[in-house]
C-alpha cells in the first residue's frame, strides 16, 4: 500500500448467473470483485463483495463469498483501516460487507439512494446497519486527491464510477456499467464507429462513456469480470 494510489483488487467470491439473464441464455459463472486504492487520508474501498439477502435470492444465483476481512487481511489491511467506502451501486451482490463500516462514510449517488428509499432495491439490512452513514452525492466529486467518482447511470440509475489518476497512467474502477471488459469495448467501438461517420444501423452510444474517456484511461477495470480494457492506441 506505499505505492502511490496503487490499486489492488479484491476477490470477494463468485455467483453463478442464471442462462435467463446472460445474452447467449447460458448459465455463467461471475466474480464479484472488489478494489483497495491506496490514499495519503487512508486506504478506499470500491464495493464491498456479496451480501445475504433472502433465501430465494441465494437459491436464484447461488453465490460463494469470500469474507471481506480475509481478503483485506490478505491485502494488509483491516477494515477498521478503511478511510471512505464507495458503492457503484446498491444491489446484494456489491454491499455485502458495508456493516463492517459504521462510522466510516460511505457514498453513494442521490439516485441511487431514491431507489432504496422507493422499496424492493437491496435489503435493509445491508443499508440501515447500526452507525450506517451514508452520504448522498448528486453528480462528480473528487473525493480524494487525485480520485474522482463519476456518475455512469445504465445499470441503475445512481451507478457511479470511480477514477484514480496514477503516475503511470489512469485507472478506471466501473463497477457494473458493463458486464464486461469485452462489451465495454464493443460500447466504445460502437461510439469510434459513429464518429467516423459509419452508415447505420449502429448502436445507440451512452452519454457519459465520453465524460470516463475524458480521463484518458490506461484501464478500465470491472465488477463482475476479471479481464481489464486497455486502449488500443488509435
Amino acid at each position: 500500500m506505499s505505492e502511490p494510489l496503487a490499486v489492488r483488487r479484491l476477490d470477494l467470491g463468485w455467483f453463478v448467473r442464471p442462462g435467463q439473464e446472460t445474452a447467449d441464455g447460458l448459465p455463467r459463472v461471475e466474480p464479484a470483485l472488489a478494489y483497495l486504492v491506496a490514499c495519503q487520508d487512508g486506504p478506499l474501498l470500491f464495493d464491498t463483495g456479496i451480501g445475504t439477502a433472502d433465501p430465494e435470492t441465494d437459491a436464484h444465483y447461488r453465490p460463494y463469498r469470500r469474507p471481506l476481512q480475509e481478503a483485506l487481511a490478505a491485502a494488509g489491511v483491516a477494515p477498521a483501516d478503511i478511510t471512505l467506502v464507495v458503492n457503484c451501486h446498491l444491489h446484494f451482490d456489491h454491499i455485502g460487507g458495508n456493516p463492517l463500516f459504521p462510522g466510516t462514510p460511505i457514498l453513494a449517488q442521490a439516485a441511487e439512494m431514491e431507489l432504496v428509499r422507493a422499496g424492493e432495491h437491496t435489503p435493509g439490512q445491508l443499508i440501515g446497519f447500526p452507525g450506517a452513514l451514508y452520504q448522498e452525492l448528486t453528480g462528480e466529486a473528487e473525493v480524494r486527491p487525485g480520485v474522482w467518482i463519476v456518475p455512469t447511470p445504465g445499470h441503475t440509475a445512481g451507478h457511479q464510477s470511480l477514477v484514480v489518476r496514477r503516475p503511470d497512467g489512469t485507472v478506471i474502477l466501473a463497477g457494473q456499467t458493463h458486464a464486461s471488459a469485452s462489451d465495454f469495448a464493443a460500447a466504445r467501438l460502437a461510439a469510434t464507429a459513429v464518429t467516423e461517420g459509419a452508415r447505420p444501423p449502429l448502436p445507440a452510444p451512452d452519454s457519459w462513456p465520453a465524460r470516463l474517456l475524458d480521463f484518458d484511461p490506461r484501464r478500465v477495470l470491472f465488477a463482475h469480470d476479471a479481464s481489464v480494457w486497455e486502449p488500443t492506441g488509435r
